[in-house]
């Protein structure tokens, strides 16, 4: 088992999606720049009042949409019409978000989101409250926060080739903001994606129970007064498979890449695995680090990583 995750390709730090692509035309270009079943709207809030409580997909339009919208009922799907060219730049709804998300569920597919800042620290491209949430082929930069989540036990978190850059804060004597930072959801699997050039804070950090975190890229090298690369705060199960992992030169904690429990033991760690994975420190730093730090003072499942020199296996705090 352990052989053969150690012999899968790791995906390389330069060929994870990034989704950036000639710049857009204004939104409004092209007529109304949100659509459901043919009918347009100028509005994204609009466009999801007129879902409502029932199931159905907004296509937006290519272009810059200084635009929000709070989903309360219903599952929406909220779709670039082009991938990668639908933008949401700097426009938060309730002081949160672009997209609100307190619905019966979502789907988040294609889209940018940029620039989000708020008076508390926490702007997002999304703040999920309740329900699941997939995202797919999106890219989250410049901005306080990528995707932040409340609590939800029953329901999950998906993040599939999906790109994070320069996320993050720990400043304004404000609680620390993270690239992704989710509640007590009940699962989250991230895959595929690519976070790099922190700001501050963790790339991803969640109090999910159980959480499946794989063949991603953690790319620290151009950050800045960043900590953990993966922290676990509560505790969790699942596994953290087939990453790559860079640690950069300007830390604020550079004590760890994965910290499990650090916070409290709320939820199980017992069994969690962790093989697979590629991790460095940065050349000629003359510092050491360790790769997955334990709280939790259960029997985690650690196999074979491939890791620097400098770096250890383990440390139990």
């Amino acid at each position: 088992m352990i052989r053969s995750l150690l012999r899968r390709p790791l995906l390389p730090l330069l060929a994870l999606p990034l989704l950036l692509a000639p710049a857009p035309l204004p939104a409004q270009s092209g007529g109304a720049p949100y659509h459901v079943d043919g009918r347009g709207f100028t509005r994204l809030q609009d466009a999801v009042d007129a879902i409502g409580e029932g199931e159905g997909t907004i296509r937006i339009a290519a272009g810059y949409h200084r635009d929000c919208a709070v989903q309360t009922a219903g599952r929406i799907a909220f779709v670039a019409s082009e991938p990668g060219r639908a933008i949401f730049d700097g426009v938060t709804c309730e002081g949160k978000a672009a997209l609100v998300l307190r619905g019966q569920g979502a789907r988040v597919d294609g889209l940018v989101f940029q620039n989000m800042r708020v008076p508390d620290g926490n702007g997002a491209g999304i703040r999920l409250e309740t329900s699941d949430l997939d995202v797919v082929n999106a890219m989250f930069r410049n901005s306080e926060q990528g995707i932040l989540t409340a609590d939800d036990p029953e329901a999950a978190l998906t993040i599939d080739r999906s790109t994070f850059s320069r996320l993050g804060r720990c400043d304004r004597g404000l609680s620390c903001a993270h690239s992704v930072y989710t509640g007590l959801y009940g699962r989250v699997t991230v895959t595929r994606a690519r976070f790099e050039k922190g700001s501050g804070g963790h790339y991803l950090k969640t109090r999910a129970a159980r959480v499946d975190v794989s063949d991603n890229s953690f790319d620290d090298t151009q950050g800045t007064g960043t900590n953990y690369m993966i922290d676990l705060p509560s505790g969790s199960t699942g596994r953290i498979i087939g990453n790559l992992f860079v640690q950069g030169r300007d830390k604020e904690n550079y004590s760890a890449f994965i910290a499990v429990a650090a916070e409290e033991r709320k939820n199980p760690s017992r069994g969690l695995v962790i093989e697979g994975n590629r991790a460095s420190l940065p050349a000629g730093m003359g510092r050491r680090s360790v790769f997955v730090a334990d709280w939790s003072g259960e029997a985690l499942a650690i196999g074979a990583n491939e890791l620097g020199a400098g770096l250890a296996r383990f440390e139990k705090r």
